[in-house]
């Protein structure tokens, strides 16, 4: 068992946010000695699961339907599977965006490391949009896709 301090501390997290899980629901079954939160393994493993779906862009609200699904047994697994499906998808789609962003930045790099070279742009931007090097057309077209 940890306490509120312990836990805050393994996980980085203002005790007032555990606090505000506690008063939303999301450890429904956390023991108490003598009014004080005792975190175990369950809430451990739960609290897990809170930051993964919150760094994934969940809301708490729907955290908690999550947490409720679950306390409701092996009913709820195809909603509990069909949660996890839509934000994989929101996940992978957000991956999608940042590979572009990586290979804007990518470019660019090159792009003023041969400026820095050449002392200027001309010749880079004689070779825009389709005569770079084949490793930077592929960023380029890349960072540039609709």
């Amino acid at each position: 068992m940890y306490t509120i301090g312990q836990v805050a501390e393994m996980f980085r997290l203002p005790i007032s946010t555990l606090r505000y899980y506690d008063k939303e629901g999301l450890f429904p079954n956390m023991e108490r000695v003598s009014g004080a939160r005792r975190f175990g393994d369950r809430e451990i493993e739960a609290l897990q699961v809170i930051e993964c779906l919150k760094k994934s862009g969940v809301e708490i609200r729907d955290i908690k339907q999550f947490m409720e699904w679950c306390s409701q047994g092996s009913s709820t697994y195809p909603e509990r599977r069909d949660f996890f499906l839509r934000q994989k998808e929101i996940v992978e789609n957000e991956i999608r965006k940042l590979e572009k962003v990586r290979d804007m930045i990518l470019y660019k790099c090159w792009y003023y490391e041969q400026a820095l070279k050449d002392g200027g742009e001309t010749r880079i931007r004689e070779m825009l949009p389709d005569k770079l090097p084949a490793d930077i057309q592929a960023l380029y077209d890349h960072a540039h896709e609709e």
